[in-house]
Order: C-alpha cells, then structure tokens, then sequence
C-alpha cells in the first residue's frame, strides 16, 4: 500500500489540475481525495513525498523499436523496459520489424511473454504484411486474437494502393488502429537526410519532402473512404500536417473520427541543421527538415491536428552509428529524453498546457490503441508519474543498451522523480 501525499495532480480529461493525494492498494488507485489521513492505515502504508511536485498518468508511447527479437545486441525487452520507465513511460506498443517479424502468433507469443516480466505494461504490434514485404496480407484476426493491438509495417512503406485498401477494409471490420510509415522511395535518393541543405551538405541526393506527402494524401483518402483508424507516423512536412488537418475536418463532417497522426520528439525539436551538425546522431526517417516544418508539426499539436507523441524509439550501436553518413541506419533513441524536450519546447513556451501534453503523450494515445491508460481513477491501475518540470534534467547518459542520440550531454527542464506502474515503482530518480 502506497500514500502519496502533496502533489498536484495533472487530469487530461478535464483538462485541469488539483491538489490531491492518492492512495494505492493491490495495485489499483483507491481513493484520490484532498486529504487521506496515513495514521489509518498504520505501518501498511508507504508514504510518498510529492509535496511541490506534479503527479499526471504514466507516459503511453505508441511507438517504439525493442529489437527482441533479432538484434538484441542494440536493445531488448527488459532494457527497453527500463529506459521507458527512465522516461515516465508505463505502457509502450512496440513494432513488428523484429528478426523473425512479429507476423505470426509464435513470434507475437514470444514478445508479449517476455514483456509481462518487465515492471510496464508492453503491447505489441503486428505487421500489417507477411514478412514486410507488402505483399501479402497477415492473418489479421488471428494476430489480433492473440494480442496484438495494431498493425503495422513501420519501416518500410505499403506501395500497392490495393493492399493498403484491403489492410484498411479489414481493420475497420476489426476495430484495431493501422500505423503507417509513409516515405514513397521514388522519392528519395539516400534516405536519413532531407533533400535541400543537409543533402547539399554532404553531398548525397537526400529524401525529398513528397515522399512522405505522396502517400500520405494517398492513404489519408483510403482511410476516409474505409472508416478505418489510420495513424500517420512520425509527420514530418508541413505539407503533410496541413492535409491531416484537412482530412480531420472531412472526417467529422462524416461522424468519423479516425484520423490520427503523431509528432516525435525530434521533429518538434531539431531541424536539418542537427544533421549538418551532429552526422548520423540526427539521421532518421523521415528526415529532420526546415524550420517552417518544425512549426508546422508544433502548430498541429497545439490545434489537434496531431493527436500524439511517438517517440520512436530506435536503438543502434556506436559501431554502426559511427559508419559514413550513406551507409548508418537511421533513427534516435527517445525513451529517456521525450518528457523533457515536449517540456521545455512545447509547454514553456506557451504552445501547449501540462494537460495538453498529458493528453497527446497518455490518454490519446492509449484510446487510439484501446488500452486502458492515460487518466487517473479510482479502479484503474495505479500508473503514473511524479515530475516536476521546472526542474532541470541532464542526459550525461542513458539506461538503455543504446546512447544514438544527438541530445547526450545537453540539459532541458522536465524531470522524471518517480514512475509507478502496477502500484510498484518500476523508476525512481537518485537523490
């Protein structure tokens, strides 16, 4: 039995916060109330501090890269685990571009399995073709059956419009959420790096802006047609931003409200210049871009335009990040660093409130994925976090196998003190 006294809790669904404490028992939130006296429950109750401190739900990051299994060496279920719990997050939706793919029921077994071992809550999901290849289509209803909660083909793009439509016609009929890596390669020359002044940088052709628009006015169309819940993943054109919008607009005039699209870290954060500046560190896919992007993006989560943030979180060694800029992978790790930098770029500067964020990082995501997360209730899991973000945070290193980020050694405000999930601390800060 846990106490929580003093802190003020951060509430998304009614967009305010309130001083209260919280008392957790079996694992479940059992009463919130202005006051909970600790002499009634005697020597049961651990009591927590949280006095000038904020408490909001646990952090719900809906896409990330563990690499279990097939390339455990960069990161795996536990590790992952615990940078998540770093990071304030309690429930993470991990992707299928695994070695074997996440494309059969074994496969997907073997994963949850070993994420039920860890102190978060890991979902997973599928692919949305058999073996990537955007070929054929896996067994859905089958994978979703055994526990998959979305489908996904992250990593690489879905060209054939046909099975897109069918992959869509399918998860409509089936309620789970389709994510969609939207990067057309007809476009793009070397990926990683924007077409414009980081490719003249380095000399390379780059990926230009419309391989992502492309399809994403492709599929945004799909999806309106189908009812289908359709996520656009990590946006990264301003251009992209602003057809989301406008298909956001048409779906409501339909009644529907399925069009989702989410913002990494990243992509709010750094533009092109970090590619210049920091090589491979700010190699990812889609590419950093201009500036007028990175506002865009700011812009589409502050109006809703984009409904979450995704961190995609993607470990890679140092052996293969330090390779010359055309031949290391793409992709950050953002477990560690996400609360911090939406902290300090997008709540000190007035883009979003502390409920907003909590929205876009929690309860947002965690109802796109039909997961039982992102508010603070009575009954619920007692998941959550104590932060305190006027409190300055230094990332000198990080828990997870891999440190591939541009953001090591630099400081933002946004502290995690404490991550509970389940009623356990699964993370608390050293004093």
């Amino acid at each position: 039995m846990k106490l929580i006294q003093g802190g003020t809790v951060v509430d998304p669904c009614k967009g305010t916060m309130y001083r209260k404490d919280i008392l957790i028992k079996d694992g479940k939130i059992a009463e919130i109330s202005e006051k909970i006296d600790a002499s009634d429950y005697g020597k049961e109750v651990q009591i927590i501090d949280a006095s000038g401190k904020k408490i909001g739900p646990g952090l719900v990051d809906v896409h990330v890269h563990f690499r279990d299994p097939g390339f455990t060496y960069k990161e795996d279920i536990e590790t992952g685990a615990l940078s998540a719990a770093k990071g304030g997050f309690t429930a993470v939706v991990l992707m299928a571009n695994t070695k074997p793919t996440v494309d059969n029921e074994e496969t997907l077994a073997y994963v949850l399995e070993k994420g039920e071992k860890t102190a978060i809550h890991v979902h997973t999901c599928a692919a949305i073709t058999k073996s990537l290849q955007g070929e054929t289509m896996t067994d859905m209803e089958g994978l979703k059956d055994a526990g998959a909660v979305g489908f996904t083909d992250d990593g690489i793009p879905i060209l054939s419009e046909e099975l897109v439509r069918a992959a869509m016609e399918k998860a409509a009929k089936l309620d789970v959420p389709l994510s969609f890596h939207e990067e057309d390669p007809s476009f793009i020359d070397n990926n990683g790096i924007n077409r414009g002044k980081a490719s003249a940088h380095f000399g390379i052709g780059g990926s230009d802006r419309m391989a992502e628009i492309s399809l994403v006015e492709r599929d945004l169309e799909i999806a309106l047609s189908t009812g289908a819940a359709f996520n656009v993943q990590h946006i990264s054109a301003k251009e992209s931003v602003e057809l989301v919008r406008k298909a956001k607009k048409k779906a409501s005039e339909l009644g529907q409200s399925n069009i989702h699209a989410e913002a990494t870290p990243h992509h709010f954060t750094l533009t092109e210049e970090a590619a210049v500046k920091y090589g491979t560190l700010a190699k990812m896919n889609p590419p950093l871009r201009e500036e007028a992007d990175r506002m865009a993006v700011i812009e589409g989560l502050a109006d809703g335009t984009i409904d979450l943030i995704a961190t995609d979180h993607a470990p890679h060694s140092s052996e293969e990040k330090e390779r010359p800029i055309t031949e290391a992978p793409s992709g950050i790790i953002g477990l560690e660093t996400a609360f911090a930098l939406a902290v300090t770029n997008l709540v000190k500067p007035g883009y979003l409130t502390l409920t907003q964020l909590f929205d876009r990082m929690s309860l947002a995501p965690a109802k796109m994925y039909h997961l039982p997360y992102g508010n603070l209730e009575v009954g619920k899991d007692a998941d959550m976090i104590i932060f305190d973000d006027e409190k300055e945070i230094t990332f000198d290193r990080f828990v997870s196998k891999s440190s591939n980020s541009p953001f090591l050694g630099q400081t933002f405000y946004g502290t995690i003190e404490m991550t509970i999930c389940k009623g356990e601390i699964a993370y608390a800060e050293k004093q």
